[in-house]
């Protein structure tokens, strides 16, 4: 049994290259359509939601048979064929080109695999059996998809905008210190599960981050 690195990658505007076009790929081209990646499609046949997608322009199809080359380029690949031997091909030609490659049918003969992942606006939660058991990644990841709702996006998105706020506009390394352990001690995540959060603005951050300088300097 193959042990894996855990890693997040940036694709955004990255070429990633799909060899095959049903269900399997589906899931593929959707992840890394989310992630703004340049999805690229090689299969004589795509499934409905590609085929809209094509036509949307979010994607690029190359309707036809894989053939040695395709991978060029490609930042990502994937080998999601109903056919062996062509995904064989495609691992073959992206190992010899240094391409990481992730071979759907058989993740161990490929460079990485993709776990199952739950998301919650900026937060994303992944969970893996390293190969071993598909579903049970699946269902445990549904399991905590009752435990972290909806709540934690709401959170996030406020932390986020406080923080990059506070890395803007306070250049003093210890008061930006204090500044943010503030921020985490407010414990939003508490007030938005009572129902008494509410969201603050830009200009409600920037006089906040005004009003604990003064403090601080009184």
């Amino acid at each position: 049994m193959q042990t894996y690195v855990p890693l997040m990658m940036n694709v955004s505007g990255r070429s990633c290259i799909i060899i095959g076009g049903g269900l399997v790929a589906e899931r593929k081209v959707l992840s890394l359509l989310d992630a703004d990646a340049k999805v690229r499609i090689v299969s004589l046949a795509i499934s409905e939601r590609l085929q809209s997608l094509f036509l949307e322009g979010a994607l690029e199809w190359f309707q036809r048979d894989y053939r040695e080359g395709d991978l060029k380029g490609a930042f990502l690949a994937y080998a999601a064929t109903d056919r062996s031997e062509i995904n064989g091909a495609v691992v073959a030609e992206a190992n010899r080109r240094g391409i990481p490659v992730n071979h759907a049918g058989n993740g161990e003969q490929g460079s990485f695999i993709t776990p199952s992942v739950l998301r919650r606006g900026k937060l994303i939660l992944s969970v893996s059996s390293s190969g071993s058991g598909p579903a049970a990644a699946s269902r445990l990841c549904r399991e905590i998809n009752e435990v972290y709702g909806d709540d934690y996006e709401l959170y996030l998105d406020a932390m986020a905008l406080a923080r990059t706020l506070v890395k803007a506009q306070v250049r003093d390394k210890h008061r930006r210190s204090v500044l943010l352990g503030a921020i985490r001690d407010m414990d939003m995540l508490a007030q938005i599960r009572q129902g008494t959060f509410t969201p603050r603005s830009e200009e409600e951050w920037m006089n906040w981050i005004e009003a604990y300088r003064e403090d601080d300097e009184a």
